[in-house]
């Protein structure tokens, strides 16, 4: 016959026993007999209410859920004549974004003539992964996207 450590309702050890006895007093208590720990050597059996365990195992899982941070991908827009000032600024809110711990998806985008000199857009985005290298990572190089280059970066 097999045996079965039981532990009672307020978490009391009652010992080693066969499992028919374990059962009798899970009818007793009028709760039901849960196998804790299968494994070990004899099983473990509690003694506890399966439904309201179930109930709070799903509480404690949407609780978590709820807590974890979801990683947002976050568009920061530049010319490729961008001024100095403005390239702060916008250096800047990436920064942010970083510390965060959202991505960045950088798009460059080109009007008129500037697509004749995409070189100084792709100077822009190396000098932009240069700056950050040190705490992002490029994800997804720079590609061309019809008159935008997009390249998306992640915090470290």
């Amino acid at each position: 016959m097999p045996r079965v450590l039981l532990i009672d309702g307020d978490g009391e050890k009652q010992g080693e026993m066969p499992l028919s006895a374990a059962l009798e007093a899970a009818r007793e208590a009028q709760l039901d007999l849960v196998e804790v720990s299968p494994n070990s050597n004899p099983p473990v059996c509690k003694i506890m209410d399966y439904g309201k365990f179930r109930f709070e195992e799903q509480k404690k899982k949407a609780e978590a859920r709820k807590k974890a941070k979801r990683v947002e991908l976050k568009e920061i827009k530049v010319r490729p004549n961008i001024d100095d000032h403005d390239y702060m600024v916008k250096m800047k809110a990436i920064h942010r974004f970083f510390e965060e711990g959202d991505k960045v998806k950088v798009t460059l985008r080109f009007r008129g003539r500037e697509l004749a000199h995409t070189h100084l857009g792709m100077e822009l985005l190396a000098r932009m992964r240069e700056e950050l290298e040190p705490i992002a990572k490029v994800e997804h190089e720079p590609r061309f996207e019809g008159r935008q280059v997009v390249m998306v970066m992640a915090p470290r």
